[in-house]
């Protein structure tokens, strides 16, 4: 069981966990035992209230795919318990990003002031370049 809130938890059916090998170095360990996990998790299929489901969904992000699978793949550790650990906090963390209400941006004018920085700057560094030309006699 994956505690997101006080209210909202996964069970581990929903959650589907393989162990494969890892990639990179490691010497002869790396090709005997399958030690990193990939964890998949379908958010259609979930029990999940709508509005997580909703947020994942519109979430621009690498891991999600078009049919709504969340894939996660944690190799950073040399043994499975670790990556098994990692994975699952991982897929904490995601969903629970979705639950932070964005504040709205409001838009602002430059000052007078910085903006007549900006242009003095501007001629400044203006000046400095053609006084690096050829001079024509």
């Amino acid at each position: 069981m994956l505690e997101i809130s006080n209210n909202v938890s996964i069970a581990d059916w929903e959650i589907q966990l393989t162990a494969i090998r890892a990639q990179g170095a490691g010497g002869q360990n790396v090709n005997k035992v399958s030690s990193a996990i990939h964890l998949r998790f379908n958010i259609h299929h979930s029990t999940l209230p709508d509005f997580y489901k909703e947020r994942l969904l519109q979430l621009k992000d690498s891991r999600i795919t078009k049919d709504g699978d969340i894939i996660i793949k944690a190799q950073k550790y040399r043994t499975q318990e670790q990556n098994r650990e990692d994975a699952l906090l991982r897929l904490q963390a995601l969903i629970k990003s979705v639950t932070k209400v964005q504040k709205k941006r409001i838009a602002t004018k430059a000052t007078k002031s910085s903006q007549r920085k900006r242009m003095d700057k501007k001629t400044q560094r203006g000046q400095t370049k053609v006084l690096r030309k050829r001079v024509d006699y």
